[in-house]
């Protein structure tokens, strides 16, 4: 995963409306609730069935940090996915995304001009269309770059054409992310 689709995620996250499970037995069965066999939970979690076994049934109760951290990340994204759909859906037909960051901005513009890429901290709402396109893109697989690409339209379109009405001719370069947060 990449800077933006670790954006995604975390805002999807922001949607839930209940916490998830807080027990390593209860994380362990909704894991099994959800991909029904111990073999399958296994499989996902990078760990043996006879572990998941243990885990489930409370005869361990602390796995070692890096395990506690997949099993939290893979309940943290199969959880509740019907509330984060349609929070999705709404961004993408209605109310758009934030997009905060800071990275390196550089620019293709007009002799005369500067075009030397600087670091900016830039807090922009895009418009629906640019949601719709970044969840499309993400949900077809596409990489980091295709992503960026996204967001760098959105924000060259929103914020430093302002709408089309100033820089018609800048074409905007988003790359050295230092941070990326979006929410929805």
């Amino acid at each position: 995963m990449g800077d933006i689709d670790d954006a995604l995620e975390r805002a999807g996250r922001e949607a839930f409306t209940r916490e998830p499970p807080k027990t390593l037995k209860a994380r362990i069965n909704f894991l099994m609730s959800r991909l029904k066999t111990t073999k399958a939970v296994a499989a996902e979690l990078g760990i043996t069935q006879r572990s998941v076994e243990r885990y489930r049934k409370g005869d361990r109760k602390v796995p070692p940090k890096a395990i506690a951290d997949r099993i939290d990340d893979v309940v943290r994204s199969r959880w509740q996915p019907v509330v984060r759909n349609r929070r999705r859906k709404q961004a993408a037909a209605r109310t758009g995304i934030t997009v905060e960051t800071r990275a390196r901005f550089g620019y293709t513009a007009p002799i005369g001009t500067t075009d030397d890429g600087r670091m900016r901290r830039l807090t922009v709402h895009l418009p629906p269309a640019y949601a719709q396109r970044l969840f499309d893109a993400q949900q077809q697989g596409a990489g980091d770059p295709e992503l960026r690409a996204i967001v760098a339209e959105g924000l060259q379109e929103t914020y430093f054409k302002d709408g089309g009405t100033r820089a018609d001719h800048l074409e905007v370069e988003f790359t050295d992310i230092d941070y990326i947060d979006v929410s929805f």
